[in-house]
């Protein structure tokens, strides 16, 4: 893939890119400058992306020591914005991890309950130039703007729902769901989430890793409460092996829906073959195509 470099600059609307309708390679490794280093993110625009039509954007997070092209393949979601019309923007956290990388999560240890290394970058802060980057350079809609992410990066996924929740418009942890405390979010913002019972990395029940205590049903309670939705959830079991968990009549329209997948493991549900484990569990009639799930999602909820 060919790559490119974004430098510095004053967050700028979305038109100012929409007006000089480019619309560049459909994939393109992008080192964006970012408090003062360089940093990798791997971005794909849709077949049919003119660069003069706003489009959304999703953020899409690789787990714990992997890499932004490894979340690329592992999550399958360029096929899913190829036909969803959706540029999808992968990066690369900065704390080495074996072959690939960690995130910076407020907090929180790494893997292992290793803390955090002294002067590692603020990915909340790399996260939220890169949304200014690629708003001045591709045309995108403000208001359309969603992040998702697998294990680490779905705990950072979820912290940035509420550190950038002026920002984002919908989260979507995929095997990582958390609720930060304190949770400074200044709205009701929508969640869709996947995890499945045998998780052996973070425990669907909880009692892991220091990074990894609260169970995911207690996880989506609190982000209901976050929500200001209403207290007793709907419980709705869609096949043997799925059930939703959804948190209704949250303020500003949000909505918070956890998807419980019985007996899979620590999974991207519906990934190309390499996550693919889950069609084992569920079956070829009722596999979970999470990526297309949460893309429909996302379009239900734009920023308001």
């Amino acid at each position: 893939m060919p790559a490119a470099r974004l430098g510095a600059g004053a967050a700028g609307a979305s038109s100012q890119a929409c007006a000089g309708g480019s619309a560049g390679p459909r994939t393109v490794t992008l080192t964006v400058r970012a408090s003062g280093r360089n940093r990798t993110v791997i971005v794909h625009t849709p077949s049919f992306y003119t660069g003069k039509t706003a489009v959304s954007l999703v953020l899409n997070l690789h787990g714990t020591g992997s890499t932004a092209a490894q979340q690329e393949a592992f999550s399958g979601m360029d096929e899913t914005a190829d036909t969803a019309g959706f540029i999808v923007a992968y990066p690369q956290g900065a704390i080495r991890s074996g072959s690939g990388y960690d995130w910076n999560i407020p907090g929180v240890p790494l893997f292992g309950g290793k803390p955090v290394p002294a002067g590692s970058a603020n990915d909340i802060s790399f996260i939220s130039q890169t949304i200014t980057y690629l708003q001045q350079h591709y045309c995108v809609d403000a208001s359309r703007v969603d992040v998702t992410g697998f294990s680490g990066g779905a705990r950072l996924t979820s912290q940035l729902g509420c550190d950038l929740s002026a920002r984002v418009a919908a989260i979507a942890p995929v095997s990582g769901l958390r609720l930060p405390s304190p949770c400074p979010a200044t709205r009701p913002v929508p969640v869709i989430s996947f995890h499945g019972t045998a998780d052996p990395v973070d425990p669907y029940n909880g009692n892991g890793q220091a990074y990894w205590t609260s169970s995911v049903p207690t996880a989506a309670q609190r982000w209901g409460a976050q929500d200001s939705c209403g207290a007793t959830p709907t419980t709705t079991t869609l096949n043997p092996q799925l059930t939703l968990t959804q948190y209704n009549g949250c303020a500003g329209g949000a909505v918070v829906s956890l998807y419980t997948i019985a007996g899979a493991g620590h999974t991207w549900p519906g990934g190309p073959p390499l996550s693919r484990s889950i069609t084992r569990v569920l079956g070829p009639q009722s596999q979970v195509e999470a990526s297309s799930m949460i893309a429909a999602f996302f379009k239900q909820h734009p920023l308001s």
